[in-house]
């Protein structure tokens, strides 16, 4: 059990935990975040609180941001926006298929290696950026890397908003993509429509995965649809399942109606369960 405290980089954007320690930051106070590049100034969005989890494995926060550590930031976040600029200019000049998503830029703490800016972008096909990579560092004054992402991890940089109107899972709390097939929409009885089941992406929702589970164990215990059952209202058949209220659709054999019954009152075993205590 410890103390807890959530930063973010950007407004809006993913959620850091980090153990507080001595330190006790208010909501948008600016705090040091340890990084492979260094501390980095994040934002305070969630005061520290008690927790009951272990929070050993957690990063410390460095300290409280002081005046340098802000105008640093500010001439870091300055060197991003240019190196943003001037690539979209050589990327159009070059004619390239490329799309900048996102900046990285280290400012020279006195390494051998000196300033550094990282570009991250999108593209089709592999594309050939060398003489990219030669202007960009001729014009920023520093060592020029491209990396290129894949449509999800494009997603996850860039963020949004989904479909569901919130914040993209992938850009707030999901730390790995797990596979998506098409067969979990198939088995929840959503429209094959890709423009339905589709994220911000183009790839298949990862929320396709939640709920899967629930429908998989739904499937193995209730009658499949064209069942014949026995319900409390009467004998009838199978016409549809619904799984968020563990119920399935009958449709009665005296008057073709349909009624919700739940998946327990026409299980057999259930059923055959029921008569053999009842009856003791």
């Amino acid at each position: 059990m410890g103390m807890l405290c959530a930063v973010s980089f950007n407004r809006y954007g993913r959620l850091y935990y980090l153990d507080p320690g001595e330190f006790s930051p208010s909501v948008g106070d600016r705090v040091l975040v340890p990084t492979d590049d260094g501390p980095e100034v994040a934002e305070c969005v969630w005061a520290p609180q008690w927790v009951s989890e272990e929070t050993d494995g957690f990063p410390k926060i460095m300290g409280i941001a002081d005046d340098d550590d802000l105008r640093r930031d500010e001439l870091l976040r300055k060197r991003k926006a240019e190196a943003k600029v001037a690539a979209k200019k050589l990327i159009k000049a070059h004619e390239l298929p490329m799309k900048v998503v996102a900046v990285d830029h280290v400012l020279d703490q006195g390494s051998a290696n000196g300033p550094r800016t990282t570009i991250y972008f999108t593209a089709p096909h592999r594309v050939d950026f060398r003489s990219l990579v030669r202007d960009l560092g001729a014009t920023l004054h520093c060592r020029v890397e491209l990396r290129q992402l894949s449509a999800r991890d494009s997603a996850r940089v860039q963020g949004g908003i989904g479909s569901c109107g919130r914040d993209l899972c992938c850009a707030t709390f999901l730390t790995d993509f797990e596979p998506v097939t098409i067969r979990m929409a198939k088995d929840q009885d959503l429209p094959l429509n890709p423009l339905r089941i589709s994220g911000a992406c183009g790839r298949l929702m990862c929320c396709l995965k939640y709920e899967h589970p629930l429908y998989q164990t739904f499937a193995a215990s209730a009658p499949s649809i064209g069942t014949r059952v026995t319900t409390p209202e009467g004998e009838g058949r199978v016409v549809a399942h619904s799984v968020p209220k563990d119920s399935v659709i009958v449709r009665l054999d005296a008057d073709g109606s349909r009624c919700s019954c739940s998946r327990a009152s026409v299980c057999g075993p259930r059923q055959a369960h029921d008569e053999r205590y009842s009856e003791g």
